[in-house]
């Protein structure tokens, strides 16, 4: 039985502990923080309960087999899953409409016809059929196996771009999303379609690689599922089954420094002085922070995978307490396009917010999260610069940001202004407070493609016995592959040089 210190308690690192403690291992998470979860925090005020992090959950057969490998209790019996349908609804700044149905390529190849005209859905449904190529080839190095030594090979793009014929001029192939919304979709709004799931995970269109075209097919493969209560409540059954398995839990715990023996990991020290043993280190924070608790020591050679040297993008939230009930025919999930997606794109790595923002409305209808069936709680969504490249802790800007999503919002959610109770903006700031991440940055799953530039850190670093779970850790950001990283931490340790990914 080895001692195991866990560096925080986001969801994938909780991951890593109930896999480990299961094993036969003695575990114990140090959280800098008052509560689990990481991103998955919660806001209440009044009778209203909000998600502060992410809304809906893709993949979930990621945490299904987590509940599976760590107890006899499935994840459906502590939690309810309920699919989203209509998967999402796209407004344009035209005044077109369209739902896609959730999980259903005929569906949705349906419903692009109805709303752009013929043609539409069976052009998006070729490109998903070069989407699935792109998914089969890299599912199982991205999702399922640690990233192996000759991690170069995914700087080859996967994604079986066409080749496009031009009169008097070479053919053309589309290397990045944006090039595909363009030349492969025909721009508009199905080219607007496209880049949204780029920008929703923080990804420039105009830069993401073809091989983000998995992330419209994993949603549309996969679904959309919503957790009722919320989906802190899928922090919370993790939590419990950490407990279950008897995983201890230090809270406002900070590590300041990992410690080190005999050339391996061998325990943490906190910020006020305490010394903990340990045989293996989990860091489920921002490894840009191992910097800091292992001063002078390199853990990325020169072959290996380094954590970004800038911040991401990060999101800004506005949380709705509105008066009046949801209406049954509502989305769960409204999509309202910007007017200037491709300078919205760039401001959110530049820092300048001069475009009104594409911004998700998520109305979920659970009583759980409203005050009263008269009542309803709504969240509005935008990807903006992190801070740092932006002040967010300027009121005057908040300000006007928070009014832009209202406005946006105000076309999907009629009467919004008039139904407003009062409403509570969350920044970059408030990220970075709860998970520590720099600027209050959100990673994105890991990609190939792009010369390698989008992958994230191993599972292993330079130090023997010292790992790495989380969003900011191979296989990336988002509820699946962070929970992922899990399963991988635990293979590495439980399996050693024998573990060839997870099944």
């Amino acid at each position: 039985m080895a001692r195991i210190a866990v560096i925080g308690a986001g969801v994938g690192a909780m991951a890593a502990a109930a896999r480990l403690a299961v094993a036969g291992h003695r575990v114990t998470v140090y959280e800098r923080s008052s509560t689990y979860g990481g991103t998955l925090g919660r806001f209440e005020r009044d009778g209203f309960v909000f998600d502060t992090g992410p809304g809906l959950l893709r993949l979930p057969a990621v945490y299904r087999d987590l509940f599976v490998k760590t107890g006899k209790e499935p994840l459906e019996s502590l939690v309810e899953l309920a699919p989203v349908d209509p998967a999402s609804r796209h407004l344009f700044a035209d005044g077109t409409d369209v739902s896609l149905p959730n999980a259903s390529r005929a569906g949705v190849m349906s419903a692009l016809d109805a709303a752009l005209g013929a043609g539409a859905g069976e052009r998006w449904g070729a490109f998903l059929i070069r989407a699935r190529e792109a998914w089969d080839r890299t599912r199982r190095p991205l999702l399922e196996e640690p990233l192996w030594p000759d991690w170069q090979v995914l700087a080859r793009e996967p994604y079986p771009a066409p080749k496009q014929r031009r009169l008097l001029r070479p053919p053309r192939q589309a290397a990045t999303l944006g090039e595909i919304a363009e030349w492969e979709l025909g721009g508009g709004h199905l080219g607007a379609l496209l880049k949204s799931y780029a920008l929703e995970y923080g990804l420039d269109p105009g830069t993401a690689p073809a091989s983000a075209a998995v992330l419209p097919y994993m949603e549309q493969t996969f679904g959309n599922w919503y957790v009722r209560g919320g989906m802190r409540e899928l922090a919370r059954a993790v939590y419990e089954r950490c407990l279950a398995r008897r995983v201890e839990f230090v809270f406002d715990a900070e590590v300041a420094r990992v410690r080190e023996k005999d050339g391996r990991a061998a325990g943490v020290e906190l910020a006020d002085g305490t010394a903990v043993e340990a045989d293996h280190v989990v860091c489920g924070a921002d490894p840009r922070g191992l910097e800091r608790m292992l001063p002078g020591r390199e853990l990325w050679g020169p072959d290996t995978v380094r954590p970004a040297a800038t911040a991401r993008p990060s999101r800004f939230t506005v949380l709705l307490a509105l008066r009046g009930a949801r209406p049954a025919a509502a989305a769960h999930r409204t999509v309202v396009h910007s007017p200037g997606a491709t300078a919205e794109a760039r401001a959110a790595f530049t820092g300048r917010h001069d475009e009104p923002p594409t911004v998700t409305v998520l109305r979920p209808d659970d009583p759980a999260v409203r005050s009263d069936d008269d009542h309803e709680a709504v969240t509005l969504t935008a990807t903006v610069a992190p801070s740092g490249p932006v002040d967010w802790t300027d009121e005057a800007l908040v300000q006007r940001y928070t009014e832009r999503l209202i406005a946006a919002a105000a076309l999907a959610v009629p009467d919004l202004r008039e139904r407003m109770l009062w409403h509570e903006p969350r920044t970059p700031v408030h990220i970075a407070e709860a998970t520590g991440a720099g600027g209050g940055s959100v990673p994105a799953p890991s990609l190939a493609g792009a010369g390698a530039t989008l992958l994230h850190p191993s599972n292993t670093t330079g130090l023997p016995g010292l790992y790495l779970a989380g969003g900011w850790a191979h296989p990336g950001g988002g509820l699946a592959h962070a929970g992922m990283t899990g399963a991988l931490v635990a293979g590495l340790i439980v399996e050693g040089d024998d573990f060839r990914g997870s099944q």
